[in-house]
């Protein structure tokens, strides 16, 4: 399994050299093993290496022995993170083929249990998810006094989006960010909120005075409900305030939501805008702003439920950070393993008890 390693071969090490016990590489591969086996914590990650000694003696050289807790938590809150998350960025180019027309998401998720004590400050995170893919293509940490507005130009500046559709939620609904994505030969579907009060009711308008150039209906039903989506386009946006000044804008969109529940009967309705520099495909669109939502039941909820990031209490340094990347990486890992049909869970529990399927994951590290 050596040449796993090279994920990891260009990163610096942080401490001082005559202290190093254990190498670098090597406690970042008990790390990533030890999560895809159901570790949430640096004592689960110290535990499940002394419990699998034997089979790592037999790849890993461990010159110190297995590291202790103590020097996990060291290691990660030392570690440069936009090192890190560059080999993290380094293997999803190896491994990711995005397809024209695949959904990248973009959306942030605060590390709830990174708040130190005594301070409101907490890690928040932006990442971006492929739809088709089912993976986390990579993440930036949004700067303290500051929001996601700052960190999403960052993240798509590293990303390779060519023929993709970028989704972002209003916070994302900028002159800059739509730009950024038209530079990077994509295209960008945005949702549109009261914080680009000109433009919603620019938006407004012009539904009320024009017609739709294109309109698509979705009904789904499942979870004791019927979900009934209907998608406008409108590709005239003359009556937009500097339409011009929102690169490539090409169609305003209405989402009328409704949902009804079986059992109390009731009906809620939601109408959501966008703007978009897509043709005036709704049923594509209609597709499009359902696929957005991935990254919250994909991504955000699978960490929560799975992972139990809400939950972690890893505050020392860039520690929550460079931990996030950890926990992304073996969440990709095994959404790409198709050897068994499992849950998330169910795939940490088999890779726990069973060394040779823990080892097919990994194979998926190897760049060569």
């Amino acid at each position: 399994m050596e040449n796993l390693l090279a994920v990891f071969a260009d990163l610096t090490d942080p401490r001082v050299e005559r202290t190093r016990e254990h190498l670098l590489e090597e406690i970042l591969w008990i790390t990533i093993a030890a999560v895809l086996c159901g570790a949430d914590s640096w004592n689960d990650i110290e535990s499940y290496a002394e419990t699998k000694r034997p089979w790592l003696e037999t790849f890993l050289q461990l010159p110190g022995g297995i590291p202790s807790h103590d020097t996990f938590n060291r290691v990660f809150s030392a570690l440069d993170p936009e090192e890190l998350e560059s080999c993290f960025l380094a293997w999803i180019g190896h491994v990711a083929q995005l397809s024209a027309g695949e959904v990248v998401s973009i959306d942030g998720k605060a590390l709830r249990g990174s708040r130190q004590a005594g301070k409101k400050a907490i890690v928040h995170m932006v990442s971006a998810w492929a739809s088709e893919n089912r993976l986390v293509l990579g993440q930036r940490k949004v700067d303290d006094h500051s929001n996601e507005i700052t960190a999403i130009p960052q993240l798509l500046q590293v990303l390779a989006l060519k023929g993709c559709v970028v989704t972002i939620d209003a916070i994302g609904c900028q002159k800059s960010i739509a730009q950024q994505i038209v530079h990077h030969q994509a295209d960008y579907l945005l949702a549109v909120k009261e914080n680009q009060g000109d433009l919603l009711a620019g938006i407004r308008d012009s539904f009320r005075f024009l017609s739709p150039a294109s309109v698509a209906q979705q009904v789904d039903a499942g979870h004791g409900r019927v979900e009934t989506r209907t998608c406008a386009v409108i590709e005239d946006v003359s009556m937009i305030e500097k339409a011009q000044q929102w690169a490539g804008l090409h169609c305003l969109v209405r989402l009328e939501a409704e949902r009804y529940s079986k059992s109390t009967g009731e009906t809620e309705r939601e109408t959501r805008y966008y703007i978009g520099s897509l043709s005036s495909d709704a049923q594509g669109i209609n597709r499009a702003i359902r696929q957005h939502w991935g990254i919250e039941n994909s991504l955000h909820w699978v960490l929560d439920v799975a992972f139990a990031e809400d939950h972690s209490r890893k505050r020392a340094g860039h520690a929550a950070q460079n931990f996030s990347v950890m926990t992304r990486l073996a969440l990709n890992l095994l959404k790409r393993d198709t050897s068994v049909k499992r849950s998330i869970k169910g795939k940490r529990l088999k890779a726990g008890w069973d060394n040779a399927y823990l080892a097919t994951i990994l194979q998926q590290l190897e760049i060569v």
